[in-house]
């Protein structure tokens, strides 16, 4: 097996990189000099940007994302950000011998363990059997209950790694569950069901992979038709749901984006979609903020750079003394890197 020994979150401005990256994207520029190469390279702790300069960019008549390659390079800074100057690329064309996990963020917790959280909560929340029924059977069907262990939360705004997709899901339905508590008249099972299944498209919408890029599914119809459409088989056996609450989980799934500018097709008008919304919003929010954090950590730094996303810095707080306050400083997504000797 290839042995990894640098990585991103690692590098330095003047380090000389020689080691194996995804090629994640690759785009031909023109400057006065001639024809260049824009292109990013990720493994499991994040991604950079990189330049392959005239006339070397010559030898590259294309590059395809999504191959790993050994990168000879060496780092730069460039307006406060790390920036690789290539000088080589060897595209490694057999797989075998490569650790997957060096190359692929992944969730600290296992997917398995998540798929079982969620069918746990089934069991705890849904005394009605029609609803129970329904949700073990998509959970537990062969082709989507493979997808949902790999799939990725997003391509690169929140979620972005393995098991993302799975993660996200059950912290929106623990925080749906929670709302809940606090008003007691939303129909909590309906709830569940739409939190469990808000995002199931996107197990189809992404390829997931060393590429992680949007299946043609996915740009023509999105994740949010797609989850529709592979629901609704299960949906037309489900002969003991009622007709009602099958059109209010289809209203779920179709509005938890909120407004028409962020990809809704309708808006939220039930309690239980403005729950969903706003749950579904928060997490992929909290998701960004912590993986800022974790890059200011490496820094120190209190501000984050700007957040395109988010269109803002975020700050990190004076926290209050807490003895039982949690480690914010929580295992990174599972990438072990070597022990150094």
């Amino acid at each position: 097996m290839t042995q990894k020994t640098q990585y991103i979150r690692e590098l330095t401005p003047g380090t000389m990189v020689n080691d194996l990256f995804i090629l994640s994207s690759a785009n031909m520029g023109q400057s006065r000099n001639g024809p260049y190469w824009n292109v990013s390279f990720k493994d499991c702790t994040g991604t950079v940007n990189g330049k392959i300069w005239s006339p070397k960019s010559n030898e590259y008549p294309s590059l395809e994302a999504g191959t790993i390659a050994r990168v000879h390079a060496v780092v730069e800074s460039y307006r406060d950000s790390l920036q690789l100057k290539v000088e080589h690329l060897e595209f490694i064309l057999d797989n075998n011998g490569i650790n997957l996990a060096d190359f692929l963020p992944a969730s600290k917790i296992p997917p398995e363990d998540m798929l079982e959280a969620l069918e746990d909560m089934i069991t705890e929340t849904m005394a009605h059997k029609p609803w129970k029924k329904l949700c073990r059977k998509v959970l537990r069907n062969e082709t989507v209950r493979e997808r949902l262990l790999t799939a990725p939360g997003a391509k690169t705004v929140h979620h972005a790694y393995v098991g993302g997709l799975l993660e996200h899901t059950l912290s929106v339905a623990k925080t749906c569950m929670s709302i809940c508590n606090n008003y007691p008249e939303l129909d909590r099972q309906t709830l569940l069901a739409g939190a469990i299944f808000h995002d199931l498209g996107k197990a189809w919408e992404l390829s997931g992979g060393l590429a992680n890029d949007y299946t043609d599914e996915g740009r023509l119809l999105g994740h949010i038709q797609i989850g529709q459409e592979k629901l609704q088989p299960f949906l037309a056996k489900a002969k003991d749901l009622d007709p009602g609450l099958k059109l209010h989980l289809n209203h779920l799934i179709t509005s938890h984006h909120g407004e028409h500018e962020f990809g809704s097709p309708v808006r939220p008008k039930t309690p239980e979609a403005f729950v969903l919304h706003h749950a579904d919003n928060l997490d992929a929010k909290m998701n960004m903020i912590e993986a800022a954090y974790e890059d200011m950590d490496q820094t120190g730094a209190t501000w984050s750079p700007f957040l395109r996303f988010m269109d803002r810095n975020i700050f990190r707080p004076t926290p209050t003394p807490d003895a039982t306050r949690k480690n914010r400083n929580k295992t990174e997504n599972q990438c072990l890197l070597p022990l150094k000797a």
